[in-house]
């Protein structure tokens, strides 16, 4: 069976790291029970990755995931749930971002129908369930992926140097190939359909708008970087029919674009010549706060320029502002709670003592900051 069309793969390391597939067709189908929520006039958003969600030292399940963490997110006050690392990745420390099968659901966590089942019990809980997907890149991989799937290194990606991402170490997909849109297209029709995903946070948009994938370069605003010769137009035309798509399979559907160019149109419809995201995120945000609680006093803070960073957004186009996210969290960093409180949460954060000047001060800003 073909690795790149199969519903369901699985790995035994007591036979070899590679994944296989198998044939998945359960006798039952899956009965869904509860509709999508009603659309949202603004989002509060819960990223979650099942596999650490829970506090053992192993990889956590769909069904935990279901009875013990989404009770907390409805409790905490989300309406967006956004979750990671759901198509399956052959190296688990990726975090999903090195997809080797497209079409299925990480057999790390469950069974398909397990994951149906969380969706089916977030949307009765009234939560959007967004997926975090993966168009930018492709895992290199061979045996277990999609990479010269017809013995060439161009059946999905670009040929030679230019289908390779030099500091992702993956594939970049060839845009301008009708099959690759297919494959594309049909993927995200596919976690729609099938899972009832309410939409998508679309990963590493920079790197599809750009020839240069934004490697070594910075945006100073000017035009001439927006709609210059650095412009993957293909890419650009694919991201317009990916947002023409899902929102005629579900007109209340969101996308969420990871943009760091500052692209304008982004969040524009297409037929106003856009690229048809409903959002954009606003990834200065977290790395101001970051930057600040490494290098700045208290007092040092400039609040003019806080206040510029937080309001500074594309007319017209809506932003989701964040103070963290697994970027900050996890890739080479630590969590805003770790910059204000660090080792002092370890001691210093019951009840029945009284708090330190350090989780004082700690407690108030996370507050502020969130």
């Amino acid at each position: 069976m073909s690795m790149m069309l199969s519903r369901r793969v699985t790995q035994d390391l007591s036979v070899s790291p590679v994944y296989d597939a198998i044939y998945w067709d359960p006798p039952q189908k899956y009965q869904w029970k509860n509709k999508s929520p009603p659309p949202l006039d603004a989002v509060k958003v819960y990223e979650a990755h099942v596999g650490i969600s829970t506090s053992e030292g192993r990889v956590g399940t769909y069904k935990e995931f279901t009875a013990n963490v989404l009770p907390r997110i409805k409790a905490l006050g989300y309406n967006v749930v956004q979750m990671m690392a759901v198509m399956e990745h052959a190296y688990y420390a990726s975090f999903g971002y090195q997809i080797t099968n497209f079409f299925c659901a990480s057999s790390r966590y469950g069974t398909p129908e397990e994951l149906m089942e969380l969706v089916d019990v977030a949307h009765g809980m009234g939560l959007t369930v967004l997926l975090d997907v993966v168009h930018s890149h492709a895992c290199k991989n061979v045996l277990d992926g999609i990479n010269m799937f017809d013995g060439t290194d161009h059946c999905y990606f670009h040929e030679g140097p230019k289908g390779k991402h030099e500091l992702w170490d993956s594939r970049l997909f060839n845009y301008g190939h009708h099959e690759v849109l297919r494959f594309l297209l049909s993927n995200l029709r596919f976690f729609m359909e099938q899972f009832k995903f309410d939409g998508f946070r679309f990963d590493g948009v920079t790197s599809m708008l750009y020839n240069h994938h934004g490697i070594g370069t910075g945006f100073s605003g000017g035009y001439h970087e927006y709609f210059g010769p650095g412009v993957d137009e293909e890419g650009v035309t694919y991201l317009m029919l990916a947002n023409q798509l899902v929102h005629k399979i579900n007109p209340h559907a969101i996308s969420i674009a990871e943009d760091v160019s500052g692209m304008p149109g982004l969040c524009r419809p297409t037929i106003e010549g856009g690229l048809g995201f409903d959002y954009r995120l606003s990834m200065a945000v977290p790395d101001m706060w970051i930057k600040l609680l490494k290098e700045k006093t208290d007092e040092d803070w400039d609040l003019g320029s806080i206040c510029f960073t937080l309001t500074n957004r594309r007319y017209r186009e809506k932003s989701i502002c964040y103070c963290e996210s697994h970027d900050q969290a996890l890739v080479g960093d630590k969590t805003l709670a770790f910059w204000l409180m660090d080792k002092e949460m370890y001691t210093n954060m019951s009840d029945l003592t009284p708090f330190t000047p350090v989780i004082d001060r700690g407690l108030a800003l996370h507050k502020m900051i969130r």
